[in-house]
């Protein structure tokens, strides 16, 4: 009878979780909505505006320039995240399912980058990619392609790409493990079967290891898509609030920094309309844009 009394205090045990997450998700998420459709003077609330914020962003200058600017360069930076770090770190977990010599070594070497603090891989490559002494160049004047050298992190045509490679490289381990307990997760009686059908390779992969692995293929576009748009610490770290060099390094994160904390439009106003407007449509993407792709990708899964 007592046990039975007392069997009610185990509903208590998710209340802290809980209670963390209405603080630090929930709250932040309804008071960005409420922010949003208020005036602001500074850091005080004004008057009540309605939509007015967001049709802000999107038709005014030069909100809408950087809006649209930012939105693309997120565009870019999923679109080679996906190609080199997931297409490279699926290559590189299957070489590693062949259960190659010194695959243990081979996946702490990939990972190993991941253990590192963000801003820490952005100062580091900062100074790997300096045009004046930074390794990068050095190396190419080494081996004779001083044509080569360039101000990779001062040029607008290369200092979006040169944050997303370096992305790339920072997050390969996590792209490995992720495909590696995918490819694992396969039954052996099926490979063989596979094989005593005469397949080789390439059918291999192509017809029983991709479709098999989509489990791990849908866990990491989804993941790839949401850091893609949310991306900040990196181009923050190698290249400051405003996006440098002429906003050409600009997403969504870093706007959204500029509008709320100062810099919007170029100039030191605070924006907090303007910025609470962006996050929820910063929200509204990532959480629509995942759930449809979920939805889609779940349905070509292949049981097993």
């Amino acid at each position: 009878m007592a046990k039975s009394k007392r069997s009610w205090l185990i509903h208590l045990f998710p209340l802290p979780a809980l209670i963390l997450y209405v603080m630090f998700v929930l709250y932040p998420l309804f008071s960005a909505f409420s922010y949003s459709l208020y005036d602001w003077k500074g850091i005080a609330k004004g008057a009540f505006v309605g939509l007015e914020n967001f049709t802000t962003l999107f038709t005014k200058e030069p909100f809408n320039e950087m809006f649209w600017r930012a939105i693309q360069h997120n565009l870019i930076y999923f679109v080679i995240e996906m190609i080199v770090q997931n297409g490279l770190g699926f290559l590189l977990a299957y070489i590693i399912y062949r259960k190659i010599r010194g695959a243990e070594l081979l996946k702490a070497a990939y990972f190993l980058p991941r253990l590192l603090s963000v801003i820490i891989v952005g100062f580091l490559w900062k100074l790997i990619l300096n045009p004046n002494f930074g390794a990068l160049n050095t190396f190419l004047g080494k081996l004779g392609l001083e044509s080569w050298a360039k101000p990779w992190l001062g040029d607008p045509d290369t200092a979006l790409y040169a944050i997303i490679l370096v992305n790339c490289w920072f997050g390969i381990g996590f792209a490995v493990l992720v495909f590696l307990a995918g490819l694992q997760s396969i039954p052996a009686e099926l490979i063989e079967a596979a094989r005593l059908d005469g397949a080789n390779r390439l059918r291999l992969l192509r017809s029983v290891v991709l479709p098999l692995c989509m489990p791990s293929i849908t866990i990491m576009s989804v993941l790839t898509f949401i850091q893609a748009f949310e991306a900040f610490e990196l181009v923050y770290a190698m290249q400051g609030s405003m996006g440098e060099p002429v906003y050409s390094t600009d997403t969504l994160a870093v706007y959204f920094y500029r509008l709320a904390f100062g810099g919007a439009g170029g100039t030191d106003t605070v924006a907090i309309g303007l910025g609470s407007a962006l996050a929820v449509v910063l929200f509204l993407i990532v959480a629509s844009v995942s759930a449809i792709s979920l939805y889609l990708l779940r349905k070509r899964e292949v049981q097993h």
